[in-house]
């Protein structure tokens, strides 16, 4: 069902709002260096528990391999919207060609 020119109308006033709000844009792709440096952080800790934890207990060492998988996720998260900032960043031709150099003439 199409929509009726009304619908057209509001639609396109709230795309041109969101157009020329500067911070919609950064808002969803917007990285916190310290919560990557935070779940680095508690990634190795997590780790190091790990490691400890099976000296002294075995539930012990599966409740940090639980906690180390969950940022590992959490992180994995974050590295692929950096990631995609990086490439979203380049000029299209650059990524498709492979960003090739000009050869010298010889």
């Amino acid at each position: 069902m199409p929509l009726s020119e009304d619908e057209q109308r509001i639609l396109r006033q709230i795309e041109l709002d969101l157009e020329s709000d500067p911070a919609f844009a950064e808002r969803g792709y917007r990285v916190s260096r310290r919560r990557l440096v935070l779940l680095s952080i508690g990634l190795v800790v997590g780790l190091g528990l790990i490691i400890a934890g099976l000296a002294v207990s075995f539930w012990l060492a599966f409740a940090a391999f639980v906690a180390v998988f969950v940022i590992g996720v959490q992180l994995e998260s974050e590295i692929r919207v950096v990631g995609r900032e990086k490439i979203g960043n380049l000029p299209v031709n650059a990524w498709l060609a492979g960003a090739k150099r000009p050869r010298r003439p010889e």
